[in-house]
């Protein structure tokens, strides 16, 4: 009787351990999707002031969108490659993961001064001041996951040998390093995504 009671609670999702941390991230992303959500409903209520003038999105915009979306797609190689314990490939894809998301931060701040040069700056418009706000407030989620994607990088051209490399893979914290990040890294490239997309269709 206590065997399957025993059984039961494991099968039980609101029963069942959790890792911590993976659960602290989850709730980490719920309060930015939150916070996201809550600026998007603000834009949408601010629409028909007076001052509100819609602005077609920089260009460079476009490029900074490929290159967080590429991030993902190597990241996911890389996770493919740690797996598969191909170390090389493993570190050329932190490699590629962690230039795309500098790229991408460097982008963003050229599609800002582009946006300055063009005279559209946040007093002048409000609308304007939104684009500044969403995307800055995203390249802040974005640097903080370029700081642990660095450490990982690092670790990973540290332990350049197979054996070392080996080693590392199989230590279940480091396992869970890269599980987060990797977590961490494809929602915050989801949600440019989606404010990119949202952004574009309010100026289509």
């Amino acid at each position: 009787m206590s065997t399957k009671h025993s059984t039961r609670s494991q099968r039980n999702p609101f029963t069942k351990r959790r890792e911590p941390l993976h659960f602290l991230l989850w709730l980490g992303i719920g309060g930015s999707v939150l916070i996201f959500s809550i600026l998007i409903i603000i834009y949408t209520l601010r629409e028909e002031g007076p001052t509100w003038q819609l602005t077609t999105l920089p260009g460079v915009f476009w490029l900074s969108t490929l290159a967080v979306t590429l991030s993902s797609v190597t990241l996911h190689e890389a996770n493919r490659a740690f797996q598969t314990e191909e170390f090389a490939l493993y570190r050329t894809g932190m490699a590629c993961t962690f230039f795309l998301g500098i790229l991408f931060a460097i982008l963003q701040v050229t599609g800002w001064v582009v946006l300055k040069q063009e005279g559209l700056i946040m007093r002048n418009n409000p609308a304007v001041g939104f684009v500044y706000l969403l995307s800055g407030l995203h390249l802040l989620h974005i640097l903080g996951g370029l700081y642990f994607l660095g450490k990982c990088f690092r670790e990973a051209l540290i332990n350049k040998t197979y054996v070392d490399a080996f080693v590392y893979s199989v230590n279940p914290p480091n396992r869970l390093k890269l599980k987060l990040i990797t977590t961490y890294w494809h929602f915050v490239d989801v949600l440019w995504l989606a404010l990119f997309l949202f952004l574009l269709f309010q100026t289509a």
